[in-house]
C-alpha cells in the first residue's frame, strides 16, 4: 500500500478534527477524499504529509512508519497544500527551475522538465513574467506545474483547480490521469465532485472526522444512488408549501426559491404521486418536472446532511 493509516486521531483540546480513520490506498491510484468545510481533510493531509503529528494512531507511507521517520517520507512525496505559495519575484521559468535544483535534478533534466511542464500546463505566453503579476489562476497553475519538477511515488493535491478556468482544469485532470496510469499515486481532495468522478479510482467520504464510505465512483452509485431524483419547477411561489409537503419522507423544497420541489428516494415515484395530488388539491401549478438517476455529488450531499442529522 502506498498509504496506511489505522485508528488515526487528532485533537485541539476538546475538538476532535480527525476521528479514528483507516486507509489503505493502493500504488498507481487516485484516491480521492472528499468532504464538506471543516470535515477534517486538510487535518488528515498535514498528517499524511508529516506536516503535523497524530494525536494517536499509526501512518504508513510508502512502507515507511511516517511518525518515526519524517524526513525520508518527505524523501518520496510531492505536496500541493491550497495556501498560496510562490516566490514572486522569479519568473515562472525561473520558480520551476529553482524548485528543481531544490530536489537536486541535474541542469539537464531541469531543462528538458521545465519546458515539458510549461507546455503542459500552457505557460508559454507568461514564462517570463514574474510570479507577483500573474493571476490567481495561473499562479495556481505553476504551483502544481513545479511539483512535478522532481521525482515522486506519491502526490498529495488539496484542492489543486482552484481559480483554474475549465480548459486548464481538464488539462490538469488528464495530465494527472496519464500520471497514475504510469505509477505514481495521487491522493486528492476536492470540493468539485465531477472532478472526482472524472478522476478518482476511488472516493472517502469524510464529515466531522469520520469515514462515512470508501469506494469506487461507481459503486457509490450502485449502492447509494438506487434513488431517483425528481424535480418540480412551479410556476409560482407558495409560502404554504413547505407545510404542505412536510409530512412527504424524502421530498425538500427549495428554500432559495420556493418554486423547486426535490424529490430523491428509491420510491421516487410514489413519493411524486403523492406531490402532485397535493399541488391539484390546492392549485398551485406545475411549470416544468424532470427525473434522473441521482449523481454523485446529490450522494454526498445526502451523506453529509444525513450524518449531520442523526448526530443533532
Amino acid at each position: 500500500m502506498s498509504v496506511t493509516t489505522r485508528s488515526l486521531f487528532k485533537s485541539y483540546g476538546d475538538l476532535v478534527a480527525v476521528n479514528g480513520i483507516d486507509l489503505d490506498i493502493k500504488p498507481g491510484k487516485v484516491f480521492g477524499f472528499l468532504g464538506p468545510n471543516g470535515a477534517g481533510k486538510s487535518t488528515t493531509i498535514k498528517m499524511l504529509t508529516t506536516l503535523i503529528p497524530p494525536t494517536s494512531g499509526t501512518i504508513e507511507i510508502l512502507g515507511v512508519n511516517a511518525i518515526k521517520n519524517p524526513l525520508e517520507v518527505r524523501k518520496k512525496i510531492g505536496v500541493v497544500l491550497q495556501q498560496p505559495s510562490y516566490e514572486p519575484n522569479l519568473s515562472v521559468e525561473k520558480s520551476l527551475e529553482k524548485y528543481g535544483m531544490m530536489w537536486d535534478v541535474d541542469k539537464k533534466t531541469r531543462k528538458q522538465r521545465t519546458e515539458e511542464l510549461i507546455d503542459v500546463f500552457d505557460l508559454r505566453e507568461i514564462r517570463k513574467k514574474k510570479n507577483e503579476d500573474l493571476s490567481i489562476g495561473q499562479r495556481r497553475r505553476v504551483q502544481v506545474a513545479r511539483e512535478f519538477m522532481h521525482e515522486m511515488e506519491l502526490l498529495f493535491l488539496d484542492e489543486p483547480t482552484v481559480g483554474l478556468d475549465p480548459g486548464a482544469r481538464r488539462n490538469l485532470l488528464n495530465y494527472l490521469k496519464n500520471k497514475a496510469k504510469a505509477g505514481l499515486t495521487i491522493f486528492y481532495t476536492t470540493h468539485v465532485l465531477t472532478e472526482a468522478e472524472y478522476l478518482c479510482d476511488e472516493i472517502a467520504v469524510i464529515n466531522k472526522g469520520k469515514i462515512l464510505a470508501v469506494d469506487t465512483p461507481d459503486q457509490l452509485k450502485s449502492t447509494f444512488g438506487q434513488e431517483k431524483t425528481i424535480k418540480i419547477h412551479l410556476l409560482d411561489r407558495n409560502d404554504k408549501l413547505a407545510q404542505l409537503l412536510s409530512g412527504i419522507f424524502g421530498c425538500t423544497l427549495d428554500f432559495n426559491t420556493g418554486t423547486d420541489i426535490i424529490i430523491q428516494s428509491s420510491k421516487a415515484e410514489i413519493v411524486l404521486s403523492h406531490v402532485l395530488s397535493i399541488l391539484i388539491e390546492n392549485n398551485i401549478a406545475v411549470e416544468d418536472l424532470s427525473a434522473m438517476p441521482t449523481t454523485l455529488e446529490e450522494i454526498f450531499l445526502k451523506m453529509v446532511r444525513d450524518t449531520n442529522e442523526s448526530n443533532n
